[in-house]
């Protein structure tokens, strides 16, 4: 009886250990592939922002945070504009809700990428997933996830974010480790490199399609002007994007729509698997292209 019983557990042991092992091979065999694709392209994304937090680590410990704070400020926080924002509440003594107010207005600009990433993702996708993807849904994250043929695949945001995310809360914290060692040039300095990754982005689709280059020149121009015309410029900056955003896409659709051929034959290079479940508008604006092309960009130079 012992015996039995003893062989029993042993058995028992042994069959859900294996089932364990089944359980992770066929995790790996579903999604394997895709997050390692996700870890390769956010890789040099990560790079940049372990460069570029690194001013944001100095400001945090400018108004007495420590690098511990910091950390954790860039981990749940993976936006420059709304970190130095809340950086600047906090050493004006601002109270909470004022922090949680101008973060609001500063990251207003996620709102519209999520509604844009929403409609990649499969209908199908759990809202868990949906969450996960929206915590972490940078300009840079975004790009890459959104030019991918088919339906967005949340494991291939999540290998992206793996480094990409750690990148940006480690910079933060070597910043406010750094402290006042550095010279302030020396620092400034290192938040050119994400000048840098945007024209990296804008550039490619831009020489290809004269549309895009144009309404690329054109954003600049309003940009500058709604930083000084009467009534817009007391806007944000963040609410200034939002509208010229807005305005330009869809002045782009209305002059430059994208007519069904050219629709179908973008179609053509997805995965014959993937095709049911989209279910996203059929016309394709030059912005959308615009996004789509840089994306694309930032894979072929990872």
């Amino acid at each position: 009886m012992g015996m039995t019983q003893a062989g029993t557990l042993v058995n028992g042991f042994g069959n859900a250990s294996a089932s364990d092992s089944r359980a992770r091979d066929g995790f790996l065999a579903r999604h394997g592939q895709t997050l390692r694709e996700g870890i390769r392209d956010g890789l040099p994304i990560a790079l940049g922002y372990l460069a570029v937090s690194f001013s944001l680590g100095i400001a945090a410990s400018n108004v007495g945070l420590d690098a511990a704070q910091t950390f954790f400020a860039s981990l749940f926080n993976n936006a420059s504009a709304g970190e130095f924002a809340g950086f600047a509440v906090i050493g004006a003594g601002g109270s909470l809700v004022e922090i949680a107010v101008v973060m609001l207005i500063a990251n207003a600009r996620y709102l519209l990428m999520s509604c844009s990433m929403s409609q990649k993702l499969s209908p199908d996708t759990p809202l868990a997933h949906r969450v996960l993807i929206g915590f972490d849904l940078t300009d840079e994250l975004f790009g890459i996830a959104i030019a991918r043929p088919g339906s967005a695949d949340p494991y291939y945001s999540y290998g992206a974010m793996l480094v990409a995310l750690p990148g940006w809360a480690l910079g933060g914290m070597m910043g406010a480790v750094a402290g006042g060692i550095l010279p302030l040039r020396v620092v400034s300095a290192l938040s050119v490199s994400l000048y840098g990754m945007f024209i990296a982005i804008i550039v490619p689709p831009a020489r290809k399609n004269r549309v895009i280059a144009a309404f690329v020149v054109a954003s600049f121009a309003a940009s500058w002007a709604f930083g000084w015309l009467p009534m817009v410029s007391a806007l944000s900056s963040s609410t200034r994007t939002i509208v010229l955003t807005v305005a330009l896409s869809a002045l782009a659709a209305a002059l430059f729509p994208v007519g069904e051929d050219a629709d179908e034959a973008n179609s053509d290079t997805d995965a014959p698997e993937c095709d049911a479940a989209l279910d996203a508008p059929s016309e394709t604006t030059p912005t959308t292209a615009a996004v789509e092309s840089a994306g694309k960009a930032a894979r072929d130079a990872a």
